[in-house]
């Protein structure tokens, strides 16, 4: 009788503890998708040279690869090179976006940051010449659903040198 009662506790605390970590991941799971579809709706806003900047928080950083440029960037740095970019590129997203579930750096838990890679076409509007680029970015999220930290990894340098 002692080892059902035991084996009854353990495994009410099994499911209860797995119960818990379920909905937790749920919870991560439905973050990610609230994420990913902001993450669409700046990629949209981006290809058509009308970026929704109310999407980003306030305080949030850029890292990224750009030659010359500093460590990291704030909003403000970000939109003047907006600004510029879309005065002399166009742009065109190719393929679906393919977005992946980021993790804590320091836990390796599902956090509802996202990941993703993708090819970008830019053309240089006075000289029509184009360029793909292939490019990692990462968005990472504030308790609001604003993006605080975006880095992004290509060669944007070299491949905006080629159409020029």
């Amino acid at each position: 009788m002692k080892k059902l009662i035991y084996l009854s506790f353990l495994s009410l605390l099994f499911f209860a503890c797995n119960s818990e970590v379920s909905n937790k991941q749920s919870d991560v799971n439905e973050t990610f998708l609230k994420n990913s579809e902001t993450m669409q709706a700046l990629f949209e806003s981006f290809a058509a040279e009308a970026v929704d900047y109310s999407r980003f928080s306030d305080e949030v950083v850029f890292k990224g690869t750009l030659l010359n440029s500093p460590d990291s960037l704030n909003l403000d740095q970000v939109k003047e090179i907006h600004k510029g970019f879309f005065a002399k590129y166009d742009v065109k997203h190719l393929g679906e976006f393919n977005y992946l579930q980021g993790v804590n750096p320091e836990t390796g838990d599902a956090d509802g940051s996202v990941r993703m890679y993708y090819d970008m076409e830019v053309t240089n509007s006075s000289n029509e010449k184009s360029v793909v680029i292939p490019i990692y970015e990462s968005f990472d999220f504030d308790s609001e659903g604003k993006a605080i930290y975006v880095q992004w990894y290509s060669d944007w340098t070299a491949s905006l040198e080629s159409i020029e």
